[in-house]
């Protein structure tokens, strides 16, 4: 069941009710910032988003892009129906460790293979995130891990009741 109301799309906007299933994948245009434990771990004029129905946009960053030795193997894996198995980073800061809070594909299906290694992350376990100058919302509940900007209205899947939409 969808939610009984879409929020309205003004001028310059996307609703994510307007997103593809299976979702789509594209370049975007606008510079990735990412901190984490007091310092700039990333800064991107390559990366790529997924787009997928009343999901945010999920932003996937070139891991040349990252600091180095900011991300570190981790044990755990997950699998999409669309992308196939993902695999995970820890990221280590100077003074702090996350588990598992960055993801990536190394063979995604077909349809996604220009996704192949790119990288994202929780932007609710990061200091902040930003695309251009505008700081990045974290998508309720994150296990679907999106980016949200003015640029994006919901509703918006992922928080608590939302699980049958």
């Amino acid at each position: 069941m969808k939610p009984l109301k879409r929020d309205p799309v003004r001028p310059g906007q996307e609703s994510v009710w307007d997103y593809p299933r299976p979702p789509t994948l594209e370049r975007v245009t606008e510079t990735v910032r990412i901190q984490f434990d007091g310092r700039q771990i990333v800064e991107s004029t390559n990366a790529l988003r997924i787009l997928e129905t009343s999901h945010p946009p999920t932003i996937y960053i070139p891991p040349d892009d990252f600091v180095a030795g900011v991300l570190q193997s981790s044990a755990k894996q997950t699998f999409c129906e669309w992308k196939g198995v993902a695999s995970y980073f820890d990221i280590v800061g100077e003074a702090r460790q996350l588990q598992s809070a960055a993801w990536y594909y190394a063979k995604p299906h077909s349809r996604y293979a220009e996704l192949a290694n790119f990288v994202s992350v929780y932007p609710s376990q990061m200091d902040a995130c930003y695309l251009n100058e505008e700081l990045v919302q974290s998508q309720a509940g994150d296990f679907y891990g999106g980016w949200i900007t003015k640029k994006i209205v919901g509703p918006f899947k992922g928080g608590a009741g939302t699980h049958g939409w």
